[in-house]
């Protein structure tokens, strides 16, 4: 029992939660040499993946800030030009109103002049067409005429020139009757 009691105040004597020294010792320079290879392997490899991530995440900011910058700039560029393109619009529609103003009187002035020149072939026509009528008529009521004043006298007037005469005369007697009425009204 003694060695019992021996083993148990050992037991108290050596606490369980802290090695012994020569352990500690062995397991500080194992970690010192762990900690030393991957210092000198292991970190430089990560210091330089951490950077590169860095500079690849800085270079897409700013790029990403350059195309940001450019995306501004062409659409005000696009603005500026849609702008310029709807003044343009503006302008063209504008002179398109005044061409087409300007075709319309120059069709209404040419169809006007159109006009003018038929109305005037049309009387002219019209006032031909009465003397021929009035020629024609002069003749047939002459002969008519005539032959009437040779029943109606009992002699012939076949002679041309007292025939002109006469028939003159009567129609010139018709004019002035005529003349007279229309006055009158």
């Amino acid at each position: 029992m003694n060695a019992l009691v021996q083993l148990a105040s050992e037991a108290e004597k050596e606490n369980p939660l802290v090695p012994p020294w020569p352990e500690l010792v062995i397991g500080l320079i194992a970690f010192v040499i762990v900690f030393g290879f991957l210092a000198k392997k292991l970190l430089p490899n990560i210091n330089k993946v951490l950077e590169e991530r860095r500079e690849a995440i800085e270079g897409g900011m700013e790029k990403a800030e350059a195309a940001k910058t450019e995306a501004n700039s062409v659409l005000e560029q696009y603005k500026a030009q849609l702008a310029e393109a709807r003044h343009e619009a503006a302008r063209l529609r504008q002179e398109a109103q005044e061409q087409g103003a300007v075709l319309i009187a120059e069709m209404r002035a040419e169809g006007q002049r159109q006009r003018e020149e038929i109305i005037a072939a049309g009387h002219a026509q019209i006032e031909a067409d009465r003397k021929a009528a009035a020629q024609t008529l002069r003749q047939d009521v002459g002969t008519l005429a005539t032959t009437l004043a040779g029943k109606l006298v009992g002699e012939s007037l076949e002679d041309h020139a007292r025939q002109s005469r006469t028939i003159d005369r009567f129609l010139d007697g018709l004019d002035e009757t005529a003349s007279k009425a229309e006055a009158a009204r």
